[in-house]
């Protein structure tokens, strides 16, 4: 216990037979802390290499040490000249307008000691190039509802004539590729976000994850009944690749998640809808549940970017446009993927049957093209410019 010693006017704490490198120091910084800038302090103890170890501590810290008669640390101001230069790293409860390196990892809220390295390559560092309110609700959710592929989907391999499994292989393979894709571009961005934005990079975490188990659930149902893995088309790896080349975090997000996933939401209603088989339809439902959050993240926080930039629609037009021309001369969805999700909506060869799975696809492109419209919309853009730039979308879906 810390008493006063009226004599010398010193504080004195009584460390007993307890040493500085067993713990001793909390005693001390604990009785330090209750005292006021020039007031002294008697450490005491039957420690014999106490007089040493604090007499070293206390001068790591900057505190003035008196050694004779007794060993006494006086206070001083070394706590402030310690923190001086200090700052906090925003407040707990809010997110700041902007995050500087020099916070590096520290918590939100914490006071951060000068000196520390600075965070390299975190250049997604503002509130308006990063943040949505609806951040933290939509982390909960994706937290809350991942999913375990091995438990969530009864994996019975189905009995289907050979001709439509060939059309799933061949539909499981081009999804593998458009997911991996996902997973790379939400990983190479989440690692550039600020730790200050925690929810959001906790969203895209999870994002990546959900990308890492759609890989795993389409690349299995793949060869779940033995078949080779189908065509693998130049023109959408081609279509894929400028998603993976896009430097700009606003415009990546645009084009994936907002267009590209945007129109998968369809793609995979679709595949539910005609599914042949259980283990496909349950997959596609899944999946489809978590691309969902994926869409609405990226409106969101694209949404809260062009208000508080109007125009940077002009930059979201304009990385459409660029992408639109690159791949100008591509072949676009590979004739595979297309004549699998005839067949997959007919469910047989014949000619009616046929011709009524040719039509859904029709009304797939045309409700692809309708969702791309609504979202450009909702990001301000006119209702003319919406139809214009919803057409430029690429012809691979994503």
């Amino acid at each position: 216990m810390t008493t006063t010693n009226h004599r010398d006017e010193a504080h004195i704490v009584d460390l007993g037979s307890l040493s500085l490198d067993r713990g001793g120091h909390l005693l001390i910084e604990r009785s330090l802390s209750r005292l006021v800038p020039g007031q002294r302090l008697r450490v005491t103890g039957t420690d014999p290499s106490l007089e040493v170890h604090v007499a070293a501590w206390g001068r790591q810290l900057g505190h003035h040490i008196e050694r004779h008669p007794y060993l006494v640390l006086i206070r001083g101001d070394a706590s402030e000249r310690r923190w001086a230069d200090a700052q906090r790293a925003g407040v707990s409860s809010e997110v700041s307008g902007h995050a500087p390196a020099t916070w590096g990892l520290a918590a939100r809220g914490a006071l951060v000691e000068s000196g520390g390295p600075q965070l390299p390559g975190v250049d997604l560092d503002r509130r308006d190039m990063v943040w949505t309110d609806l951040a933290p609700k939509l982390y909960a959710q994706a937290a809350a509802n991942q999913w375990d592929p091995a438990t969530a989907v009864d994996w019975t391999p189905p009995s289907l004539p050979p001709e439509i499994e060939a059309a799933v292989v061949q539909t499981m393979t081009y999804l593998v590729e458009n997911e991996q894709t996902a997973l790379l571009v939400s990983a190479r961005f989440l690692g550039r976000v600020h730790p200050h934005y925690r929810e959001i990079s906790g969203f895209l975490a999870t994002q990546t994850a959900d990308e890492a188990r759609h890989v795993e659930v389409f690349s299995r149902r793949a060869g779940l009944c033995g078949q080779p893995v189908g065509i693998s088309g130049a023109g959408g790896r081609a279509s894929l690749q400028t998603l993976l080349d896009e430097p700009n975090w606003a415009n990546a997000s645009f084009l994936l998640s907002t267009l590209g996933e945007g129109t998968f939401l369809s793609l995979l209603s679709f595949l539910e809808t005609y599914a042949p088989d259980p283990v496909t339809a349950r997959i596609a439902h899944l999946a489809l549940a978590d691309e969902g959050r994926h869409v609405a993240f990226s409106l969101a926080h694209l949404g809260e970017h062009v208000t508080a930039r109007p125009e940077h629609r002009d930059q979201l037009r304009a990385a459409l446009e660029r992408r639109y021309h690159a791949l100008a001369s591509t072949s676009g969805l590979a004739p595979a993927v297309h004549d699998s999700l005839v067949l997959l909506a007919a469910g047989s060869w014949e000619p009616q049957a046929i011709q009524a799975g040719w039509d859904a696809v029709q009304s797939l492109q045309a409700d692809m093209e309708e969702g791309r419209r609504r979202r450009l919309v909702r990001l301000g853009f006119t209702e003319s410019e919406a139809t214009e730039l919803a057409r430029l979308h690429t012809r691979n879906f994503m």
